[in-house]
């Protein structure tokens, strides 16, 4: 089963400096047929303009997952970390027993295009972690790289939750296929062009929960790029 969240059916804030969409409820936006999926939690499509960003915030007992697709993201925490995270970079916080951070656009001129995206941890209550790696268009372009997973292997981000998170670059015709254990579900989120998925059409912001599917498949109809993510 293929559940379609069409990119305009998200929920939808504009702050001026940040103009952001909401697959999942957050914030003052409540769906109660949208608040999760499995274990993950929120997947917010953010624009910050120039110059505009989060100031120090806390966090606890969740897993935060930062993807830049435009544009660049200076990030600080309580942890020590300083850092600007760029298109082709994934970064980590684990924010455990509590941490605080900042995330603000690394300019003061161009906006930022960004998905935060948060999973439930396995375990509440354990230590901050800090992780940024970087996964280039040529290792994603026509393939699907691990770029999370809880032991992380071939190279990837290791988080604290059993989930897989891949990602993919696709032009007009490339395809990509992912097979699913009968116990596992996938989530798809279309972050720039159109795909078809299993054969249907996503669009740019669309998303897709998926259930009792053996194999997603995606093929790019029109420079793609998209996350897809295997879930408990």
């Amino acid at each position: 089963m293929i559940d379609i969240r069409k990119s305009d059916e998200r929920g939808h804030a504009d702050h001026g400096w940040l103009d952001t969409r909401f697959t999942f409820s957050f914030a003052d936006y409540f769906d109660p047929k949208h608040v999760h999926f499995r274990t993950l939690r929120v997947m917010n499509d953010d624009r910050v303009a120039g110059g505009g960003g989060f100031p120090m915030h806390p966090h606890a007992d969740m897993e935060i997952v930062t993807y830049v697709l435009e544009g660049a993201l200076q990030h600080k925490d309580s942890m020590g970390n300083g850092s600007v995270i760029k298109p082709g970079d994934i970064q980590y916080m684990s924010a455990g027993t509590g941490v605080t951070h900042s995330e603000f656009n690394a300019s003061k001129t161009e906006p930022v295009h960004l998905y935060q995206i948060w999973m439930f941890p396995e375990k509440k209550g354990q230590k901050p972690v800090y992780d940024q790696k970087n996964f280039s268009e040529g290792e994603k372009r026509g393939k699907l790289p691990l770029i999370a997973s809880p032991d992380g292997r071939e190279g990837s981000v290791k988080i604290r939750q059993d989930n897989e998170l891949y990602a993919t670059v696709l032009g007009e015709g490339e395809s990509v296929k992912h097979a699913l254990k009968p116990e596992r579900h996938a989530y798809v989120q279309v972050a720039r062009g159109s795909v078809k998925l299993n054969g249907t059409e996503l669009e740019t912001g669309d998303g897709a929960a998926i259930t009792a599917e053996k194999t997603v498949e995606l093929t790019g109809v029109k420079n793609a790029e998209v996350l897809l993510f295997d879930l408990k």
